[in-house]
């Protein structure tokens, strides 16, 4: 029998918790970082107020995209091992709470990003929030396409970072561009790993998340291998036109053909452990090689 209401939530799940748990707040924090990086890296001069309004403006755009989604997949939640124990699934909070409370956030975090630092960082917030959680969240039981979709607000806080550092409405530069880019193309290898290993559970929803409609086949492993090498090559494209130097495009190098090395091991033995293993790559693989960019050198 199914959980739908706070009699049935564990004793211990408190409303806190729950909200708290709605906005994912470490996955969140991944995303701000990322903004963060690409606003130092773009920068010319640092701003205060920029800063703040990327970090808790940005916290509070995510958390609004990640709370609008469990809302909207609660039922299909409950069919799954991964999320059935989320607060909206075990009724922990009412749509109306939930609601309400992404709201809020949303218009906080768009208001916050929009003053602090241009109208045009308040308008990715927004769109990111929309893409998400309108249009990518129902696709994804529709097309494997949903993962492309998904793409573009799962890169957008790189260019609201970058916006941030430009004057009066806010432009978006050629290096921005690129950078965008690098963490748009992270995220397929990234998240087709993922649906690899966890297939069976998605499933269960009805959720298309690997490149081909057979699933986990031949054509689906390929895609990541081919994905995997577009994401090197695209790193190299700020070295190309100037914006870093040899030091950081050596390590985005040296990151690709390690991100590379794996996934073209799970192309040869497309098991769950290689396609785990390809993921973590992608976790480490990121961070570092934005760090790499931020310095130029």
């Amino acid at each position: 029998m199914e959980n739908t209401n706070n009699n049935t939530a564990s004793p211990s799940y408190s409303k806190f918790s729950g909200f708290l748990k709605l906005t994912k707040f470490r996955l969140g924090s991944l995303v701000v970082f990322s903004a963060i990086i690409t606003y130092f890296t773009v920068a010319k001069e640092y701003n205060v107020n920029a800063i703040f309004a990327i970090t808790v403006g940005g916290l509070l755009v995510t958390s609004a995209a990640n709370g609008f989604n469990q809302i909207i997949e609660k039922d299909l939640d409950r069919l799954m091992d991964r999320t059935k124990n989320r607060p909206m699934p075990l009724g922990v909070l009412s749509d109306t709470e939930a609601f309400i409370f992404c709201t809020i956030f949303g218009i906080a975090g768009t208001i916050l990003l929009w003053i602090f630092t241009n109208p045009l960082c308040g308008i990715l917030g927004f769109v990111s929030i929309i893409l998400y959680a309108v249009v990518y969240t129902p696709l994804k039981r529709v097309t494997p396409l949903s993962v492309f979709i998904g793409a573009f607000p799962g890169a957008l806080p790189t260019l609201i970072g970058a916006v941030a550092a430009t004057e009066g409405f806010g432009e978006i530069s050629f290096f921005a561009f690129l950078l965008f880019m690098v963490q748009f193309v992270w995220q397929f290898p990234h998240f087709w790993a993922l649906a690899w290993f966890n297939n069976d559970d998605y499933a269960k929803a009805g959720f298309h998340l690997l490149p081909s409609k057979g699933g986990k086949d031949d054509a689906s492993k390929f895609q990541i291998l081919i994905y995997s090498v577009f994401l090197l090559i695209t790193s190299i494209f700020p070295f190309v036109f100037q914006f870093v130097g040899i030091i950081s495009v050596s390590v985005c190098v040296i990151c690709g053909f390690a991100l590379l090395l794996q996934a073209y091991n799970f192309y040869r033995l497309p098991t769950d452990a290689y396609a785990k293993k390809l993921f973590l790559v992608t976790l480490v693989y990121l961070p570092v090689v934005q760090l790499a960019l931020m310095t130029k050198s």
